[in-house]
């Protein structure tokens, strides 16, 4: 078992946190939540509901309100003025979002109470003085107005047993068993209340982020079950008495106010769909009091009254990213009940957002461990894509939130958990790659330094037959080799074995053991060949092979008889440096066997006033520093550029041309010539003494 979870430690490791992430959603915490409200303001910002007008106008207690009336609280006669005119213009209701929680400080009893005043004449004429609450009171009772009640925790000082103006009809179950409920309450005077005809929560649920994007449609206060205010504003604007609230085995399904139905979560929680502001749908408080108005804009509409004036504190931040007076988000209850543009979160899309993330970051991991990085990147982008399509295909069509944010935030961890392992692989394979090629390198070198080992020492032989070969890797797949069989006989052979590497240096290396064999026992150059072709083809590389020159010079007659085994043309130049190119009559050596020394052709010639060139084709091939190929005229230039045409010269000059730098060469580079113009051999010491004085000029 310990064995199992180490191999698929990658896997068991995504496994912990897919848990650990589902975990979290399931208890969904505040900073998980808070995650979630990034989508859900998203919607709205991206696509803001826009309208031209609204069913509902906002009475302002603004700055140019304060600057008349004074400071807040106003008299109640004020709030009494502003009611008589607005109703005068038949509105659908007045709702306010302020509190009469107090007895009015300028009422007649208020102001002998606090002047003291004992003259029984004063006392008598202010008795008889209609108190501004009775004024507002009466006004109240008139118009189809809803004050404002709020949810608290604590008991407040005069409050009493209120009731909901509202009556409940339930169907399905218990609204008390799913509603959000408050201790106490705190509202208006006791018979401001009862003269009005509605009374509306305006509590707010309590956001870590003080955003107010959704709030209960209904709600109990002291076990008592009211309606918020943009539910009981409609309700008393459409006349009716009842409300509806329908339920299911999980919570609250639907509220219902004639004609309008609206589904909400579990527990009553209405999602606002916010527009932009207008500023027509304000009015100044002290403009309606005045009268100077046009009476139009508040028939049939739904009034509300509330401040915006910065100093009355009541400002709200919203998922657009602004601030706006309390009594807007109240507006926008009232229009998204009206014009059903309510926002939905239906709790079974739980359930579908958990599965569906769950299903593609499964396969976004497994992919990423799969596939190559940058093609598991494209595999995130799209998953990232469908995701963010969903969402606001969703909100597009349905007015239905979808939680994209979690899901992204789920499939962003695991894709890099996954990229992470994927990486560490990665990291791990490359390591042993550079562990294994090292070791490769060591034996190339190796293998190198062997094959140098094999080519043979004819620095005395050079001013009549010179070579050098030049590895375009650590081991050459081309050989050279000079033997000398009599007094003045000398067998030759350059070969360039196909491919390149160890495993051509190891033909090579076959090939040229097989060769200084046989030339020892001075067999006939043709026997030689037929020899080495029969061992190459015998030894079974498969698909290789080798193209070759062998010869035999005498160096005191100038005969050298040669065969060109499908090698490059063999160049001969004379001493006007004319030239001629002799091409191979025979296929490569190791492709078929012999079956007789005739099959073997060879051609003799004199080489007095000539010169017998023989190279590779990483010769003609060879790039020269314009990025060009030297090729066969490239060699009859650098001939003829010559001062002294020397074997010596021939070939150093060639191996300069071609190996002029760079960091890589495109083939070995391996070339001979010959001629007997200085058939002296060089002893070491006199080597010794040239190369020493060649270093001091």
């Amino acid at each position: 078992m310990k064995a199992l979870l180490f191999k698929y430690k990658n896997y068991s490791i995504f496994l912990l946190i897919l848990i650990l992430l589902i975990v979290l959603k399931t208890i969904n915490p505040s900073f998980i939540k808070s995650i979630s409200f990034l989508s859900f303001d998203m919607y709205q910002k991206v696509f803001p509901l826009k309208k031209s007008d609204s069913d509902v106008i906002i009475i302002d207690i603004d700055e140019k309100s304060l600057g008349k009336f004074g400071q807040f609280p106003w008299n109640r006669s004020i709030f009494a003025k502003i009611i008589e005119n607005v109703d005068a213009a038949k509105p659908k209701a007045i709702g306010f979002d302020v509190f009469f929680s107090e007895k009015d400080k300028q009422s007649p009893d208020e102001i002998i109470k606090s002047y003291n005043i004992l003259h029984k004449y004063v006392i008598n004429y202010l008795v008889n003085i209609q108190s501004h609450d009775e004024n507002f009171r009466q006004q109240l009772e008139k118009s189809k107005s809803v004050l404002a009640v709020l949810g608290s925790n604590v008991s407040s000082h005069g409050s009493y047993d209120r009731k909901a103006k509202a009556k409940f009809l339930s169907k399905g179950g218990d609204p008390n068993q799913f509603t959000y409920n408050y201790p106490y309450s705190i509202g208006s005077l006791e018979k401001l209340e009862k003269s009005t005809k509605g009374l509306g929560s305006i509590s707010f649920l309590d956001q870590t982020d003080g955003i107010i994007r959704s709030l209960p449609l209904i709600v109990r206060f002291n076990k008592k079950i009211y309606p918020t205010m943009g539910l009981e504003m409609v309700r008393v604007g459409e006349n009716q008495k009842n409300l509806y609230i329908e339920l299911d085995e999980i919570g609250v399904k639907r509220i219902s106010v004639r004609p309008h139905k609206i589904l909400t979560d579990p527990n009553g929680i209405f999602w606002i769909r916010y527009k932009e502001s207008q500023k027509q749908q304000y009015i100044s408080a002290s403009s309606v009091f005045e009268g100077k108005f046009d009476k139009s804009r508040f028939e049939n509409k739904f009034v509300l009254i509330g401040a915006s004036a910065q100093g009355l504190f009541d400002l709200v931040k919203t998922p657009l990213g602004v601030t706006i007076p309390g009594v807007e988000v109240h507006a926008n209850v009232i229009e998204n009940i009206l014009g059903q543009s309510y926002l939905i979160r239906n709790p079974n899309i739980y359930v579908f957002e958990l599965l569906f993330s769950i299903i593609l970051v499964c396969i976004t991991f497994l992919l990423s461990q799969k596939i190559k990085p940058k093609y598991s990147l494209s595999i995130f982008f799209i998953s990232l894509i469908i995701i963010i399509m969903i969402g606001f295909s969703f909100f597009t069509f349905r007015s239905q939130l979808i939680d994209i944010s979690y899901p992204i935030f789920m499939l962003l961890v695991t894709f890099l958990t996954g990229l992470y392992f994927r990486f560490i692989e990665e990291n791990k394979i490359a390591v042993e790659n550079l562990k294994k090629e090292a070791k490769l390198l060591k034996e190339r070198e190796l293998a190198g330094d062997v094959q140098k080992s094999l080519f043979p020492d004819i620095s005395k032989y050079e001013n009549f037959i010179y070579a050098r070969n030049i590895p375009a890797r650590d081991v050459s797949g081309d050989y050279f080799d000079v033997i000398s069989v009599g007094k003045d006989e000398y067998y030759f052979t350059l070969a360039d074995v196909s491919g390149k590497g160890v495993k051509a240096g190891m033909y090579m290396a076959k090939a040229s053991s097989t060769f200084r064999t046989l030339s020892n026992l001075s067999y006939p150059l043709e026997k030689v060949v037929y020899l080495v072709n029969n061992e190459i083809v015998e030894a079974k590389f498969k698909g290789m092979f080798v193209t070759a020159v062998f010869g035999k010079i005498n160096v005191k007659t100038g005969d050298v008889t040669f065969i060109n085994a499908g090698h490059e043309s063999i160049m001969v130049v004379d001493s006007d440096k004319n030239f001629e190119f002799i091409k191979s009559e025979l296929p490569p050596i190791g492709i078929i066997k012999y079956f007789a020394e005739s099959m073997v052709k060879s051609k003799t010639m004199n080489l007095n006033d000539k010169t017998f060139v023989v190279y590779t084709d990483g010769v003609t091939e060879g790039y020269l520093k314009n990025g060009q190929e030297l090729g066969a005229e490239g060699v009859e230039r650098i001939v003829k550029n010559l001062n002294e045409v020397t074997p010596k010269n021939i070939v150093d000059s060639i191996a300069a041309e071609l190996n002029w730098g760079s960091d890589k060469l495109r083939d070995d580079i391996t070339c001979l010539a010959l001629n007997i113009k200085n058939t002296e051999l060089i002893s070491k010491k006199k080597k010794k003494e040239e190369e020493v004085k060649n270093k001091k000029n």
